[in-house]
């Protein structure tokens, strides 16, 4: 009698590539799955960066540099080969790349539109054109729905980083607000997963209480039925103390807190905020 042979267990491709990369990682090669946000302190906290597939939202008070912070995360990561794509429901891309050329030349918005630039404006803007004269166009448009920016998206192609600002403007007009906000985020998480990007999306805080003892943005600040505490893989919020008069009231300090990090770490990091130039610096290792 002939005995049976078990047949060979199915191979695992996505095991062994994910093994692969393990290895690869230990030798010092970067991680193919992630997006450095630019800040050395910041992707020491979130293990190198942005994940593709993961939805990260940020979220702070209106003033405290939301914006700011995301198209600083965008630049930095298409200056370092990833393709970006930023796109904005506040500014048109001109503007966009306007605030690009004033955070990485460190001049004032007011200035280059006045064309009043000091020398030492005008050298760094020289440099910054330099620096971004290869990289592919970052500004774009937010369509209206989380459908059309797909769309958007692979016609861009090569995608790496989608930054969201903000999802607030995703919200279809014919539900409730907070409905509305909470599609949006799940249809954001999809697409993360579906395109093998990594999103960053700016949000509005309607949870927070500017007078409360503790400002600081926590997750339920957030609101949308507890959408972003649900589904984002990982939550960032701003604080800038100076908004508050607080005891120290350091003018530019400024916290990135992770609030959520469902595969690493929460905790926070010091950062620096130049008003006059929209640009935020790791306070412990600055440009």
């Amino acid at each position: 009698m002939t005995q049976s042979v078990a047949p060979d267990p199915p191979r695992r491709p996505s095991l062994t590539r994910l093994v692969e990369r393990i290895d690869a990682r230990a030798d010092g090669a970067p991680t193919p799955d992630t997006v450095p946000t630019g800040f050395p302190s910041v992707d020491r906290l979130l293990g190198d960066g942005m994940r593709t597939g993961d939805l990260t939202v940020l979220g702070g008070d209106v003033g405290s540099g939301k914006s700011a912070f995301a198209l600083a995360v965008a630049m930095r990561a298409a200056l370092r080969g990833h393709r970006t794509a930023f796109f904005s429901s506040e500014m048109a891309p001109e503007r966009v790349h306007e605030r690009v050329l004033a955070i990485q030349g460190r001049a004032r918005i007011d200035d280059i539109r006045r064309g009043t630039l000091t020398d030492a404006s005008r050298a760094g803007l020289g440099e910054a054109t330099v620096a971004l004269r290869d990289v592919p166009p970052l500004a774009y448009v937010l369509p209206a729905t989380v459908e059309a920016l797909e769309r958007a998206v692979a016609e861009i192609g090569g995608v790496r980083l989608v930054v969201v600002d903000a999802i607030q403007a995703l919200a279809a007009p014919d539900r409730p607000l907070d409905e509305g906000i909470a599609a949006a985020v799940r249809a954001l998480k999809m697409l993360a997963i579906r395109a093998d990007v990594a999103i960053l999306a700016t949000s509005h805080l309607p949870g927070l209480a500017r007078d409360r003892r503790d400002p600081r943005p926590t997750l339920d600040d957030f609101g949308a039925l507890q959408s972003v505490k649900q589904t984002a893989d990982l939550v960032l919020g701003l604080f800038r103390e100076e908004m508050y008069g607080g005891a120290h009231n350091v003018e530019g300090a400024t916290e990135l807190l992770a609030l959520k990090n469902r595969n690493g770490a929460t905790g926070y990091v010091d950062l620096y905020f130049y008003s006059q130039w929209m640009r935020f610096e790791d306070l412990l290792e600055p440009d």
